[in-house]
């Protein structure tokens, strides 16, 4: 097994990273895909005598990450028999729940949905899939709420990159990776990370694939509010081949502005350098003219004071983008995450567009997408405005094809997403169906949200712990984990691959499909029995273009990028080789303005916060925080604080101090850094007991309607009297 070391945290190796001896030659190992990020590893798991004793073993053919792992993946057999698992159906009574049978559940939650349908129509009720779950899990949630009659389905990527896959798909075609990690490292000669930090949360994609690149002589742009484990891990940051821009939060606008209009005006002056690829815009784009006004009175100067950088600084980053032969673009959710969300990433497209960086290997717009299956869960249309495939639900033509299929009407209206949902609870919202999710850690202002959930009518959770959403819930289901069942993931980069799973270690758990399949048939008589998770990827590949060319026998281990339209298709690595998948076929070009975040800087609340996520930890901890490993690294959250700030607050390194906002307070320890910049505070959403989103912002990008947790007004408190105060775990 080769651990890269620049992979994980303070350079440590896991220790569950070796092949653990096997108790018995007869047992068989199975071929599955890591359930972490978005990355999509190969590993193998195999289990011994015991249900419980599921084994991590290395798979050195893995297509992706070619046998290595980071500290993650090598810990992920960890969770799947942790004493915290649910193992048996759960009532609550009298505020308190008890055990049930399968078949209680299941007559509760079908008269508890029937009901509330009859008393309050089909939009009275929610439906939360997950990105933790396959996309088999997923497409049959989404036929369900909308066999039940709504749209109101949707899933964690309005959290992530709700806002990248609007201005991708409106702009170019799909929301996905223009291209794949594998042209990437054979063919960029530049890397424009913005918002994205692929050191600490994509680590396999950055070690094997970004940074193979760079040691091949590819430069290294990093945009990003705070210094990260990215650039270090290139270990250029003192060449030329490195420039870090460390902007102030949510002026990404402004920066992205003053590189198109540095390009705009070397081209005037010096055509000739092909600066602007002319050819390119003119047969592939349309939209430059509205750029180029946008551009026409915009103030250089002012914008990079705003960003908090030199003018130079940025030129001289727009010069070598626009001066490389392959540039490509990583987005993340530092770009995605704001009220200003989609005019972020359709700069960053402008960029893209104007020099000619799409559609040819090493190049593109490629969003990291941050779980193991975020990418799969919207492929299959687990979000209320479109059906599997990205086809629009208002969409007549395409609403109708999928009918054919599916044998009843879909609702011609989106519904609601699911921050929009829990505004709603109590409210015109009655009933919620959650599969792995859990909005009270995930969503922003989360202490209202665990006020509001609590106004729901009935609430059902099928989840492999009891997590924080599921301690309101009325129903708790127990589902087995990724480790014990099959089906399909999408990672990063539209590679579908099977994950395959050992036996059930908990006998009276289920498969999230199974309870899906039983609760739909219990409720619609047909349409929902399926014999196992391949049968219902053959219903998706009928009702969704992109899959359609896939079998599970066509997939094999390699697995197969989308778009694949016939069998025998091998899948496309990069997209747009020949035109745009836009109603005109062209990129769409669309000059934007700044947007100051919803929130700024006040006498009351005078700090900016801003928020990422840890290589060790994942979302909001439910199976990270439940491992031995990963909590030894970083057992509890903490917040970065500049030295100027530090010195101006008396916080000494280490100590204890109050994170506040108008939304709430969290007790974190000091780490005192020069990663972030001054009159700047940087935190994590990981843990339970001190969560970032108890601070961050609810407010939404207008289209995408993802919410603000890049940018927010905050305080520091100090002097804290001690307190013997452990964290607890946190459950998502």
């Amino acid at each position: 097994m080769d651990v890269d070391v620049v992979t994980v945290r303070d350079a440590i190796r896991p220790q569950t990273a070796e092949a653990t001896p096997m108790s018995s030659d007869n047992q068989d190992t199975v071929k599955t895909i890591c359930p972490y990020c978005g990355v999509g590893c190969g590993i193998q798991v195999r289990q011994g005598e015991e249900p419980g004793d599921v084994q991590f073993m290395p798979w050195g053919e893995a297509p992706v990450n070619e046998g290595r792992v980071c500290i993650k993946g090598g810990a992920a057999t960890e969770v799947v028999d942790h004493e915290d698992r649910l193992t048996d159906p759960l009532i609550k009574e009298d505020g308190e729940f008890r055990e049930a049978t399968w078949e209680e559940c299941f007559e509760y939650i079908v008269d508890e949905l029937e009901r509330i349908r009859e008393s309050y129509g089909s939009d009275a009720t929610g439906f939360f899939g997950s990105s933790k779950t396959m996309n088999e899990e997923n497409y049959l949630l989404q036929k369900l709420a909308r066999r039940y009659g709504t749209n109101n389905v949707d899933n964690c990527t309005r959290m992530c990159h709700a806002s990248t896959v609007w201005a991708l798909r409106t702009s170019l075609g799909a929301g996905a990776m223009t291209n794949s990690m594998r042209d990437l490292r054979e063919e960029c000669d530049l890397f424009w990370i913005q918002g994205a930090n692929p050191g600490e949360q994509h680590p396999i994609a950055n070690s094997q694939y970004f940074r193979q690149a760079v040691l091949d002589g590819a430069t290294v742009i990093q945009v990003d509010p705070h210094a990260n484990k990215t650039t270090r891990s290139f270990q250029i940051d003192d060449t030329d081949r490195h420039q870090h821009l460390q902007l102030n939060p949510g002026t990404d606008i402004p920066l992205l502005n003053i590189v198109l209009k540095t390009i705009l005006e070397h081209h005037e002056e010096h055509p000739e350098d092909g600066w602007i690829d002319e050819e390119f815009v003119e047969a592939r784009t349309e939209g430059f003219d509205h750029l180029q006004e946008t551009l026409e009175d915009f103030d250089k100067e002012a914008a990079a004071e705003e960003c908090g950088l030199p003018l130079e600084d940025i030129e001289l980053a727009a010069k070598k983008y626009a001066e490389a032969d392959n540039a490509a673009i990583f987005t993340g959710m530092g770009m995605s995450q704001h009220a200003c969300g989609v005019d972020n990433v359709q700069n960053e497209i402008n960029l893209a567009l104007i020099t000619g960086n799409l559609g040819r290997p090493g190049t593109g717009v490629n969003p990291l997408r941050g779980q193991n299956n975020v990418q799969g869960t919207c492929d299959v249309g687990a979000m209320p405005n479109v059906l599997p495939g990205y086809q629009l639900v208002d969409d007549d033509e395409a609403r109708t094809r999928v009918e054919d299929v599916w044998g009843f009407e879909v609702p011609d209206e989106p519904g609601l997403t699911n921050v929009e949902i829990s505004h709603q609870f109590g409210e015109a919202v009655k009933g919620l169906y959650v599969m792995g999710e859990n909005p009270i850690m995930s969503e922003p202002d989360a202490n209202q949200v665990a006020e509001r959930i609590q106004d729901l009518e009935f609430m059902v959770v099928q989840d492999i712990f009891m997590t924080e959403t599921a301690k309101y819930a009325d129903v708790v289901l127990p589902a087995t984990t990724w480790a014990e069942r099959s089906g399909t993931v999408t990672n990063t980069d539209r590679r579908v691959q099977r994950m395959r799973g050992v036996g059930k270690v908990h006998e009276n758990t289920k498969h999230d499909l199974e309870i899906l399949s039983e609760v739909g048939t219990r409720l619609f008589d047909e349409g929902f029995d399926f014999d196992d998770p391949e049968d219902v990827f053959e219903e998706l590949r009928q009702v969704c273009p992109i899959y359609h060319g896939m079998t599970y026998d066509l997939l094999g281990e390699e697995g197969l990028h989308w778009p694949c339209y016939q069998p025998g298709d091998e899948g496309d690595p990069f997209l747009y080789e020949h035109e745009f998948d836009t109603e005109s076929g062209k990129g769409h070009i669309e000059g934007v303005s700044h947007q100051p975040p919803r929130e700024t800087p006040d006498d009351e609340y005078p700090l900016i916060l801003t928020t990422a996520r840890l290589e060790e930890h994942y979302n909001t901890g439910t199976m990270s925080r439940r491992s031995p490993t990963l909590n030894r690294q970083t057992p509890e959250n903490f917040v970065d604080v500049h030295p100027a700030d530090a010195e101006r607050y008396g916080i000494e390194d280490g100590e204890k101090v109050r994170l506040k906002s108008r939304r709430g307070e969290i007790t974190v320890e000091a780490q005192v850094t020069e990663d972030t910049k001054e009159g700047v505070v940087w935190t994590t959403p990981h843990f339970a007991a001190a969560s970032a989103n108890r601070l961050t912002n609810d407010v939404l990008d207008e289209r995408s309607k993802i919410p603000e947790y890049k940018a927010a007004a905050a305080e520091i408190e100090v002097g804290l009297e001690p307190a013997a105060d452990a964290e607890g775990v946190a459950d998502d």
